[in-house]
């Protein structure tokens, strides 16, 4: 027996996660000096309104003891642990796990952990898992199901875009005045998450509406060989525009005649560094980008 492990970065429904039987490790907010986590969550909705009234939240990794922590917490859940992790080009969490499992595997050499870094987030990562436990619970082996994560991570494609330049300005993924010159031009800029995890801008569009189709553009070029039943699960999430979210959902299905889709809120801890305008969309693709 074994349990699949992630963290609150996957964007999946925590409710789901648990009736999943999958364990979250859970990165902090901090939001005018109160730490949300595990024991003290935060909606989103309640989040993006803080956000849009000016707070200026930040994040936290989880540390070596905190993952120590939980894995010694959870260590009579199951004889074996996969964890699929947040990317470490965008943080340093799965170092601390790995640190923290190599140390664990010395206390407990009967209990083995799988550790993969995904190099992806928020949709992408939620693909992941939500493939991975489908898979253990149709009764494939954990080196089934850790071959199938390592083979797929580096083709789980996540585009982006946002409608406030400011937002990534707020994040510390752009400078204030590529910020300002942007905002004024009607800048919005599709976003992707390359090989390692970090992220990369793939072009500038003029408009949201044209910046939101032109992610169904990618996923319809990157996406192609996985179209329709070999790809059972289209994940879009967002910060708090669940209108565009449903613009783009529809979108995909017009043009590319998916029927399977997962839609729902970006968390505090991706949210921090992209704000309420973000629109993902993420699918198994040839290659990460084009």
């Amino acid at each position: 027996m074994y349990k699949i492990v992630t963290e609150n970065t996957c964007d999946l429904q925590l409710d789901w996660l648990a009736a999943h039987e999958v364990g979250v490790l859970y990165l902090s907010t901090i939001v005018e000096n109160t730490v949300y986590n595990a024991e003290n969550p935060i909606d989103s909705k309640d989040f993006y309104r803080m956000l849009r009234e000016g707070v200026k939240p930040s994040t936290s990794q989880v540390n070596v003891d905190e993952a120590k922590k939980y894995f010694e917490a959870h260590i009579d859940d199951a004889d074996a642990f996969l964890y699929i992790g947040f990317a470490s080009g965008l943080s340093g969490t799965v170092g601390s796990v790995t640190v923290a499992i190599n140390e664990l595997r010395e206390k407990y050499p009967e209990k083995r952990f799988e550790v993969i870094d995904t190099q992806t987030a928020s949709a992408s990562e939620g693909l992941m898992v939500c493939r991975a436990v489908q898979m253990r619970d149709e009764g494939r082996s954990l080196d089934e199901v850790a071959a199938w994560v390592r083979e797929f991570s580096p083709k789980a494609c996540t585009i982006f875009t946002v409608d406030n330049l400011f937002d990534l300005w707020r994040g510390g993924r752009v400078k204030k005045s590529s910020a300002f010159v942007g905002t004024l031009a009607g800048i919005k800029p599709i976003l992707y998450l390359d090989d390692e995890g970090k992220i990369q801008t793939a072009e500038k569009i003029r408009g949201r509406k044209k910046a939101l189709n032109t992610l169904v553009d990618y996923m319809e070029e990157l996406a192609e060989p996985y179209r329709a039943e070999n790809e059972p699960m289209i994940v879009i999430t967002h910060g708090d525009v669940p209108e565009d979210a449903e613009y783009v959902k529809n979108e995909v299905e017009k043009r590319l005649g998916y029927k399977h889709f997962t839609i729902s809120n970006v968390g505090p801890i991706i949210g921090t560094h992209t704000g309420a305008s973000l629109v993902v969309l993420s699918f198994f693709g040839t290659k990460r980008h084009r």
